[in-house]
């Protein structure tokens, strides 16, 4: 199944695999998470394998579904995809075998551009290296605090054509981040009924980071009750840049 997304910085979303575990601050209030168990009680079928209750949830089990591997082939019209909205293709219960494959399927399809999000950033390390890298995937980490700035140094050694930081929701300021050989930054806060609040002092910081590095910077929203119960603005205007193609050789794989 492939849905066309109301995700700003993406045009559809395919999910190979669904279900995912907390791992950090940023996992607290997963929206994947609630709408999971809203999808098991509709009788949705790829929802219906719980996770464990202390990390995951009712129909958030992870589960991996072979038949979606078909989906992106069928795709006529060029599309930006976010791959695994309800799932981390990095989770350490998707087979390596798997992952193999979803990277085979974005390779056959190179008129599409593939966006792949993890917070397991030592296992992308880890399995980087067996991985052809087409170059239209682009590969992001998430980053919401500076206790877990150490995911851009694993990012960093991955051969993707481009590589992004997701800095959402966005729970304190990243003082000291270094985006050398980054190529893009989403940032936004929280959203839903115990959404936290993100300073704009946070944002701006990571604006002036991003045009000193020459990143493109991608403000995605404030948050609140509801994703766009903030708005987009920030300084009274939008900020959509987009990543270009990188032009300079790739970094060696960290160990």
């Amino acid at each position: 199944m492939a849905d066309r997304s109301a995700i700003e910085w993406t045009e559809a979303t395919w999910n190979p695999t669904t279900g995912c575990d907390r791992v950090s601050a940023g996992c607290d209030n997963c929206y994947a998470l609630v709408l999971a168990k809203r999808l098991k009680a509709m009788g949705s079928s790829k929802y219906q394998n719980d996770g464990d209750p202390r990390t995951s949830g009712p129909g958030f089990g992870v589960a991996v579904h072979a038949d979606a591997l078909e989906t992106p082939l069928r795709w006529r019209e060029p599309r930006v995809v976010f791959v695994n909205s309800m799932s981390d293709l990095f989770h350490a219960r998707v087979p390596v075998a798997f992952v193999h494959k979803v990277f085979e399927v974005m390779a056959a399809t190179p008129r599409h551009t593939y966006q792949v999000l993890t917070k397991r950033a030592s296992r992308l390390s880890r399995l980087a290296p067996e991985l052809v890298w087409p170059d239209n995937v682009w590969m992001g980490v998430s980053v919401e605090d500076a206790g877990h700035l150490d995911r851009l140094d694993r990012l960093r050694g991955v051969p993707a054509a481009v590589r992004f930081v997701s800095a959402e929701p966005l729970l304190g300021p990243l003082d000291g981040i270094d985006l050398t050989g980054m190529d893009w930054l989403i940032a936004g806060g929280e959203s839903g009924p115990n959404a936290r609040p993100v300073a704009a002092a946070w944002l701006r910081q990571l604006r002036e980071a991003c045009a000193e590095a020459e990143v493109a910077f991608f403000f995605k929203q404030w948050g609140g009750r509801t994703p766009k119960a903030g708005g987009r603005l920030l300084d009274g205007q939008t900020w959509d840049e987009m990543p270009r193609r990188r032009l300079e050789p790739v970094l060696p794989v960290a160990g």
